[in-house]
């Protein structure tokens, strides 16, 4: 009999020892950063709407993704970030998205950038990646070029804004006080001014693409505006610059 116990006692440990290694295993692989490709900043200045948009849209183009905060990010190595493929930085306030980060979050990621991670900033996240004087902060992609404000009109902060696509249509984009973006890349589409709506380049071994306007913006943004183009197409534009950013594919340009 107490042999028997004995037994049922060594294969009760074993059983034990095998669950508690696929726990660990199951918790490893949780907790490993960098699993999918794609990194969303969600932190401090960033729209809630806009991050809700490119969520749906990620999804919708079945990409795998995770989000960080600015307490997330500020707290990644620059070895944890080289382990991501793209980072998308929304719209929002890019004052307080560069007040949020700390002076060893904007260097991981322009090292990060350099060593073959790509970047896609929409509107605010288009101007952070330029570079700002002091006291502004700003990511600085772009060898010191400083973007400014596209000019829509008088005292106008939204709008549709009609884009011109290199080799493409033009497409009715949703505008709200972005960027254009002259003097760095190559240029996408043009704003009816002519001046740079949506541009691509490169910084070290990274891919970047920058786009004053919200090709992402969901229906419900065009309320009291009259667009021509239907947001399902400006969606699909959206998911075309995430996966040329993401696979490093250059578009037609002027």
């Amino acid at each position: 009999m107490s042999a028997q116990r004995a037994l049922v006692r060594t294969i009760v440990a074993l059983i034990s020892l095998f669950l508690l290694a696929l726990v660990v295993t199951a918790c490893g692989a949780q907790d490993t950063k960098g699993a999918a490709p794609i990194l969303l900043f969600t932190g401090t200045g960033t729209s809630p709407g806009d991050v809700a948009a490119l969520e749906t849209l990620l999804s919708t183009n079945h990409l795998s993704y995770r989000t960080a905060s600015s307490v997330e990010l500020n707290a990644m190595t620059a070895e944890r970030m080289r382990l991501y493929r793209l980072l998308i930085f929304p719209g929002g306030n890019f004052v307080q998205m560069g007040d949020g980060l700390t002076p060893g979050a904007t260097a991981n990621i322009r090292d990060g950038v350099r060593n073959g991670v790509n970047y896609l900033g929409i509107c605010a996240g288009a101007f952070l990646a330029g570079s700002f004087p002091q006291p502004y902060k700003s990511l600085n992609l772009t060898s010191g070029v400083q973007f400014g404000f596209y000019a829509a009109g008088p005292n106008v902060h939204k709008t549709a804004v009609a884009i011109t696509v290199a080799d493409g249509p033009t497409l009715d984009q949703y505008w709200e006080d972005g960027p254009q973006l002259s003097g760095w890349g190559a240029v996408i589409a043009k704003y009816p001014d002519g001046t740079p709506a949506v541009v691509q380049g490169s910084l070290g071994g990274g891919w970047v693409v920058l786009t004053g306007v919200h090709p992402e913006a969901p229906e419900t943004w065009r309320r009291g505006m009259t667009f021509r183009t239907p947001s399902s197409t400006d969606n699909a534009f959206a998911a075309t610059l995430i996966d040329a950013t993401l696979n490093r594919k250059s578009l037609s340009h002027f």
